[in-house]
This record gives C-alpha cells, structure tokens and sequence, in this order.
C-alpha cells in the first residue's frame, strides 16, 4: 500500500472532511500549545526577542520533507500521486508582501488569528474581522485583479525541480539552512532585551 491513501482509493473520498477537521483541531491545539495565539510572542521573530515562530515552523517544514522523502524511498508513497498547487510568481510576490505587512502590524497570520479568536483574545477578533472584510473585497474586486493573480503560472513546480538538484540533496540543504537558521536566531535572542508577555 502507498499513499496518499485518499486519491489512490485506499480510503473512501468521503472521509476527506473529516480528516481535514481532526487535522485542523490537532494544527489548532499545536499553535496554541506553542504559544501562537499571543502576538507579542509572534512578534518577536520581527523584533529579535523569541524566535519560537521561526523554529517550530521550520521543524515541522523539515520534519514533513525528510518523513516524505523516507516513505518515497522505501516506496510508501507516490509523489506522482500528490497534489502540488501551481506556482503564480507574481500573485506569490504580491501575496507574500501584503501579507507580510498584515503580520507585521497586525501580529497575526490568518492561522494564528483564528486560534488567539478560539481562547478569546479581542485584538485577535479584529484582525480575524479586518481579514474576513480583506477577503471580501478581494472577491468583489476579483475581475480588476485577475491578470495580477494569474500571470508568470510556472505550472505544480517543486523548489528542487526549480534549482535542478535532487530531492535528497534540497533535504539535506535544507535541515543545513534551518540549523544555521536556529543558530543565528539564538545569537540574536541572546543579545536583544527579553519582552515579558
């Protein structure tokens, strides 16, 4: 048997929803576990002081990478049979900086927001609100943005595929990256004045 079970048939289609509920419940307890629900705790990748956002994402990033790139090569999954979104270059830019602008000043991610909303923080309701009402507009004003959203389509590209290296090898600089990631930011936590949340 190889996965992913669902699009191969090993499970029925039907159960996608209820996976992708336990999933989210489970992605949910984890943020808030970590501390993600608390913006001055997000923050503090932006300010220097707590890089716990950098290092629990960028372990579940490797953790996710080597466990798939392990079961494709004792032969438990079928990466011809995985999804992979198209990459829009230009949407991706564009995306990533308003983004990043909303994170910035709002101390939230969509993610975060909604799980801060779950314990009943107030400052992380109105960013939810202001998300919901960004979305709407987004919508209405689909047809002036399309050409935005849908231009420099380089296809269900993977970064290894992109860089022209293998699958191991991109693993391998990456688990190198993430822990000349985790170095720096230690430096870095060690010289910036600790914030008490």
């Amino acid at each position: 048997m190889t996965g992913p079970l669902i699009p191969l048939g090993y499970i029925p289609e039907a159960w996608n929803n209820v996976f992708a509920v336990l999933l989210g419940m489970g992605f949910g307890f984890t943020l808030e576990s970590s501390g993600f629900s608390s913006s001055r705790k997000i923050m503090g990748t932006f300010y220097g002081y707590d890089f716990v956002v950098l290092k629990v994402f960028f372990t579940a990033a490797i953790t996710a990478v080597v466990g798939l790139l392990y079961l494709d090569q004792i032969g438990w999954a079928d990466f011809s049979a995985m999804y992979v979104l198209p990459t829009y270059m230009a949407a991706a830019i564009t995306g990533g900086v308003i983004m990043g602008m909303g994170f910035a000043m709002g101390g939230y991610c969509p993610g975060t927001s909604f799980c801060a909303v779950a314990i009943g923080k107030i400052d992380a309701l109105l960013f939810s609100a202001g998300l919901l009402v960004g979305i709407f507009i987004f919508s209405e004003a689909f047809p002036l943005m399309e050409k935005i959203y849908e231009s420099g389509n380089l296809g269900a590209l993977r970064v290894n595929e992109a860089l022209g290296i293998s699958a191991g090898l991109f693993t391998f600089l990456l688990i190198l990256i993430a822990l000349g990631m985790f170095w720096v930011a230690t430096i870095v936590q060690g010289k910036v004045k600790k914030v008490e949340y």
